[in-house]
C-alpha cells in the first residue's frame, strides 16, 4: 500500500526555547529555536506518529520538492535540510510515495539565449510541480542543468502527455515579455508561429488540403490548421503539420478527434486504451517569433529524431 500523508508543523517560542504542538518530548525544553534545522524539526515531530521516516528518507523527500516554508507572508519550497529555523515558521511535508517514486527521460537543451532557452520536453515531463513534489518537471531539470544555477520562470506549457519544445525564461523581464507574447499571440505587431506533428487514426489526406478547424474548445474560440505530411496505408494512419492560432487546452487532440482522425495514444479524447502500445502522438515541432528583447527573428526547430514517427 502506497503511503502518503500531509505534515505541519508551526514553531511557538518563548523566551527563546522551542514550544511546539507537534514536536514530541524527546527534544530538550531548553534548544534555542534558532539552533534547530528543518530537518532536525521535521524528523523529531515524526518520530512518534504512524508516519515517521529515516532522515535518509527524509532528505531525499525534501531534495524532490516536498517541504515546504511559511515565514510571514511567504511560502516556498525548502530544499536545504540544514536551513536553521526562526519563532513563527511553518513546516509543511507532503509525503506521496508513489509521486517521489516517480521517473522520467531527461529534457534536452536545443538552445541557450541567456535571458531563455528553447528545450526538448519528453513524454511524461511536467512543466511545473505540485505540492507533493517538483523533481519530474521541465523547471527543476534546467535549474539543476546549468553549471551556475539560473532563476527558472515557465513561459507557456506542454501537457505531461505532449512531446516538443518548450521555452523557459531566465529573468522575471524575460518571463513578462515572453509570457505575454504566448498569451497574446503578438508582441509589437509580430505573429508568433507554433507548430506541432501529430500522428492520427485514419487517412487525412482526403480531406481538403490545408485544413482549418474552428470548433470551440470549453466553450473558447479556437482554431487550428491542418496540413497532411504522409500517410500510411498499412497502418491506416497519418502524419500530421498543425498550426494552432490560439491555445486552449487540449486543442489539438479535440480537434482531431472532432474530423474523425483521434491522435495515436490519446486516452482522453481519442480511441486508445490501457493496452495501446503507444504514447500520445503529438509533438511541438516548432517555434517562430520575433525577441520581444532583442527584437530578433527566432526560429527553433526540433530535430527530425525527435519527431513522431508513422
Amino acid at each position: 500500500m502506497t503511503l502518503f500523508f500531509e505534515h505541519h508543523i508551526k514553531l511557538d517560542t518563548t523566551i527563546d526555547t522551542i514550544t511546539t504542538n507537534r514536536v514530541n518530548n524527546r527534544l530538550d525544553n531548553n534548544i534555542n529555536v534558532n539552533t534547530l534545522t528543518a530537518l532536525t524539526v521535521l524528523f523529531e515531530s515524526l518520530a512518534n506518529t504512524d508516519n515517521a521516516l529515516s532522515k535518509a528518507q527524509l532528505k531525499q523527500a525534501i531534495s524532490k520538492g516536498a517541504l515546504w516554508l511559511t515565514r510571514g507572508k511567504h511560502t516556498q519550497r525548502l530544499r536545504r535540510v540544514k536551513r536553521t529555523l526562526q519563532k513563527g515558521d511553518e513546516l509543511h511535508f507532503y509525503y506521496n510515495e508513489s509521486v517521489l517514486a516517480s521517473e522520467v527521460a531527461e529534457a534536452k537543451l536545443i538552445s541557450d539565449e541567456v535571458n531563455y532557452s528553447v528545450w526538448y520536453k519528453p513524454f511524461g515531463m511536467l512543466s511545473q510541480g505540485s505540492k507533493w513534489s517538483d523533481h519530474c518537471t521541465i523547471a527543476r531539470f534546467v535549474q539543476q542543468f546549468f553549471l551556475s544555477e539560473r532563476a527558472v520562470f515557465i513561459v507557456h506549457r506542454l501537457d505531461k502527455a505532449a512531446t516538443g519544445l518548450i521555452l523557459i525564461a531566465h529573468s522575471k523581464k524575460a518571463a513578462q515579455a515572453l509570457s505575454s507574447m504566448f498569451e497574446n499571440r503578438t508582441t509589437n505587431g509580430n505573429s508568433l508561429e507554433k507548430y506541432y506533428q501529430i500522428i492520427v487514426h485514419g487517412n487525412h489526406s482526403k480531406n481538403e488540403q490545408p485544413q482549418v478547424i474552428t470548433r470551440d474548445v470549453e466553450g473558447k474560440s479556437a482554431r487550428s490548421t491542418f496540413r497532411c505530411l504522409a500517410y500510411d496505408k498499412v497502418k491506416h494512419q497519418s502524419r500530421i503539420e498543425v498550426k494552432i492560432d490560439s491555445g486552449r487546452k487540449h486543442q489539438i487532440r479535440v480537434h482531431a478527434a472532432s474530423i474523425g482522425l483521434p491522435v495515436v495514444g490519446d486516452r482522453l479524447h481519442g480511441i486508445a486504451d490501457e493496452n495501446e502500445p503507444l504514447n500520445l502522438q503529438l509533438c511541438a515541432v516548432s517555434l517562430n517569433f520575433i525577441c520581444p528583447m532583442t527584437q530578433q527573428k527566432q526560429y527553433f526547430q526540433l530535430p527530425e529524431r525527435l519527431r513522431p514517427k508513422l
